[in-house]
């Protein structure tokens, strides 16, 4: 039987909307203690118990709001006067979505890749890098990423990508900026962005509008040159400015 935590951890990892609902304090009687964990799907069912009974029923309908509105929720219930288990105790659950984890998919996984992948990971995102250079990820940052060593085009046709996609386009190749630029810029995402001089943004937006590629309004969504603007200049300080820009992405949704 799988624990509460990798039941969690699998949710994270598709789509099923669903809340964690956690005892967090008791007072006198009451049917389980604190630390006791449940998780409650959309349609009301459950793994884990918090004690059963007109409780659980009441936790379960105000999880069914939390996910709906992905709105963590707290409250103190009085077992008697509130549920009308004679018990008599009160118990205090918080409860809170349980969202999908966000995925950050690098292309290019040179000097720049270092540094965002060991950062992004101690973030919470889940890190994909594709590159097609032999031995290029053999690296021990690159340990708890999910990694493709292929072809760019081969990787982007087996990558699903969805509306908790990061998209970074660092490779080292600016022809394969722009060409990867080309494939993913019609997928799914909740961010994209590419490095390059305000020349060479310059002249991709015009080979992709003169190609009938993006408008220049949907050129103008992209975050490129990429990152929050900062004097940066190593490919460390590059990172840093990627990653300052993720968060702020991630954190405004």
């Amino acid at each position: 039987m799988k624990s509460i935590y990798q039941e969690i951890s699998n949710i994270e990892n598709t789509n099923k909307p669903a809340a964690l609902c956690i005892v967090i304090s008791t007072q006198g009687s009451s049917p389980r203690k604190a630390g006791s964990k449940m998780i409650v799907f959309e349609d009301g069912s459950i793994i884990g118990t918090i004690g059963g009974g007109s409780i659980e029923n009441e936790v379960i309908e105000e999880a069914q709001k939390v996910i709906k509105l992905k709105t963590p929720f707290s409250r103190e219930y009085k077992l008697k006067n509130d549920v009308g288990m004679l018990c008599g105790g009160s118990m205090e659950v918080y409860i809170e979505p349980i969202s999908k984890q966000q995925k950050l998919i690098v292309f290019g996984a040179g000097h720049i890749c270092r540094t965002l992948a060991k950062f992004s990971i101690e973030l919470g995102f889940k890190v994909a890098l594709v590159d097609e250079r032999p031995g290029i990820m053999n690296d021990a940052a690159f340990e708890y990423c999910e990694k493709y060593n292929k072809n760019y085009n081969e990787a982007i046709e087996e990558i699903e990508f969805d509306d908790n996609s990061y998209i970074v386009i660092v490779t080292h190749k600016h022809m394969h900026d722009a060409d990867v630029l080309k494939l993913v810029c019609k997928k799914k995402y909740a961010y994209l962005g590419m490095i390059g001089s305000k020349v060479k943004v310059a002249e991709v937006k015009k080979q992709f509008i003169n190609e009938k590629i993006l408008t220049e309004e949907q050129f103008n969504k992209i975050d490129t040159p990429i990152g929050i603007k900062l004097a940066a200049n190593t490919p460390q300080e590059i990172a840093v400015c990627i990653i300052a820009k993720l968060i702020d992405v991630r954190n405004s949704r």
